[in-house]
């Protein structure tokens, strides 16, 4: 079977995943407590990297109970991947997200938080809420660097979001992401990058031979007192390290 053969059938099959996940969302979540829904989000986005040829690589392990993780951000898959590593993490993403297909929806169902990012003004609103969901208890996850980048380096991070840990004196964990395939030790097929459409960003994924991903939970630290733009500049440091590391 040819690369466009390929493609095709793990795009259609990635399609009815997709739309199995919606129907357990809105099905099966209102019923199911908080680590039933984990299961369900581990299950769903490992089965949805393996339908997508992609070959999934842990190491370290992400922080129970209050956290704010803090990532690399190369592509669309990025939820995906971090939720198959961690599957109480909530996210924080831009707003554009709501407007993609069935996607979008599935994204917010699991307890997204959105962000306005030219909007100055929705950031305090966003620190608010991710400060409200760390002090029950919980695990936000966010991209500091407000866009995609090509994977081999961290573009510089904005800081804002980190004011919600260190105001409730929540530790904070930084995560590598890093794509691969052979020959080369970052994807040019992952990033979802410049001018590139969803669609198009979607079709070099499910057509690229052998693509992995190796996501790297780095040791979680204390945020209290901190600088928040230093401890930014920190874990992008953290983070760029921990991409160089490594076979």
């Amino acid at each position: 079977m040819g690369r466009t053969g390929v493609g095709l059938w793990r795009l259609s099959r990635g399609v009815l995943h997709l739309l199995h996940g919606m129907a357990i969302v809105a099905l099966s979540f209102p019923s199911l407590d908080a680590a039933e829904r984990a299961r369900h989000v581990q299950w769903w986005s490992e089965k949805a990297l393996r339908l997508f040829g992609i070959r999934f690589e842990v190491e370290g392990k992400p922080r129970l109970g209050a956290a704010l993780l803090v990532s690399n951000h190369v592509s669309w898959l990025d939820i995906v991947v971090i939720h198959a590593a961690c599957p109480h993490a909530r996210f924080v993403s831009k707003a554009d997200v709501l407007r993609w297909p069935l996607l979008g929806w599935l994204i917010r169902s699991v307890g997204t938080l959105f962000i306005e990012r030219e909007r100055k003004r929705d950031a305090l609103r966003v620190v608010h809420e991710v400060g409200a969901a760390l002090g029950r208890g919980e695990t936000v996850a966010v991209f500091p660097e407000g866009t995609t980048g090509a994977g081999a380096t961290v573009l510089p991070f904005h800081a804002n979001l980190l004011q919600a840990a260190i105001a409730g004196h929540v530790p904070v964990q930084a995560v590598a992401l890093r794509y691969h395939e052979p020959g080369r030790r970052f994807s040019s097929s992952a990033p979802y990058i410049n001018q590139m459409t969803l669609v198009s960003s979607i079709w070099r994924v499910v057509t690229a031979r052998r693509l992995g991903v190796k996501v790297r939970f780095i040791l979680s630290e204390g945020s209290t007192h901190a600088d928040r733009r230093l401890l930014a500049a920190h874990l992008r440091e953290e983070i760029q390290q921990a991409l160089g590391e490594g076979p």
